[in-house]
């Protein structure tokens, strides 16, 4: 199985477009403290020929360009992306969908609720049910990925709902503190190889590790985790925004409720920050913030990284 990080940052990307915190303010410098990201994605392929895309950000098109696995490929047309699998709604993991809209067929699975989302807004109209075949994804059961033309790709995704929230678009501030939330708006990913036995877990979103999240990572051999902020109150304290971590439906990542406490008796072999945002301190390379996640066995994920099972 490979893996490639096509994107690492959270919504907005790194450095933010408006943002002048210190991080962006390295990342800017070019001076080596912080290398630029785009928004949060990956893509997964078992034979290094076909691909599945997990999370369709706005920032696709460059991001295909700079990994040459996803260029064309065969004739005047072609994509080796087969599948795009969503495990939210938020803008950073659908906008992407739009640049897809270039009449190339791929299989697209989500939730229902994820798929009832895109449904209703008539923008994503432009995914050509001729092209696109739509699939739901069922909570709990494992499905075999398969592209337009129905041939398997090699991995089997097992979708399962974790804690977090519904996109902020999607909120209902009438439906009480969960905003209308419910199970399938955000949810994480066992992506394997029936083949060779591998498997990875990928939850870019996440706001608690519950009890049946706990069980369900114990042991396993690498993890792909919400990295948004290392501290609840971090744009708050920074004058970036005024809602904290657990608001927006991320966990931070220091702290006795923390991710890093969280994982700590979980005995999972290796884990990896992803969707980290522009103002988190674990972005500069020479702080201590990082030094302490590196400290504690936790990656930073990158663009470009490239990870081989």
């Amino acid at each position: 199985m490979r893996v490639l990080v096509l994107g690492s940052a959270a919504g907005g990307g790194f450095p933010q477009w408006n943002c002048n915190c210190r991080v962006c303010q390295a990342a800017r410098a070019g001076n080596g403290r912080a290398r630029p990201r785009t928004q949060s994605s990956i893509a997964v392929s078992a034979d290094g020929r076909r691909w599945a895309l997990f999370n369709a950000s706005p920032d696709l098109r460059q991001q295909f360009t700079e990994n040459p696995p996803l260029h064309p490929q065969e004739g005047a047309r072609h994509s080796p992306v087969a599948a795009v699998v969503l495990t939210n709604a938020d803008i950073d993991h659908i906008a992407g969908l739009l640049t897809l809209r270039e009449s190339q067929p791929f299989v697209l699975y989500a939730s229902g609720r994820v798929q009832a989302a895109l449904d209703a807004n008539p923008i994503f109209g432009v995914l050509n049910p001729r092209f696109v075949r739509r699939e739901a994804l069922a909570l709990g059961q494992t499905l075999r990925l398969r592209g337009p033309d129905g041939a398997g790709l090699g991995l089997t995704v097992e979708p399962f709902a974790v804690p977090g929230k519904v996109a902020l678009y999607l909120e209902n501030p009438e439906a009480g503190d969960n905003f209308g939330t419910e199970a399938g708006d955000t949810i994480g990913l066992r992506i394997s190889t029936p083949e060779t036995g591998k498997s990875i877990y990928y939850i870019p979103g996440c706001a608690a590790l519950d009890a049946p999240l706990r069980a369900r990572l114990e042991g396993a051999a690498l993890v792909l985790f919400d990295g948004t902020l290392y501290e609840d109150q971090e744009m708050v304290a920074g004058g970036l925004g005024h809602k904290t971590g657990q608001r927006m439906g991320h966990m931070s990542i220091s702290g006795p409720e923390g991710t890093m406490a969280a994982f700590e008796a979980l005995g999972v072999g290796r884990r990896i920050f992803i969707h980290i945002n522009n103002s988190n301190p674990i972005l500069l390379e020479d702080s201590p913030e990082r030094a302490e996640v590196a400290a504690a066995g936790w990656e930073v994920a990158y663009d470009g990284q490239e990870i081989v099972l």
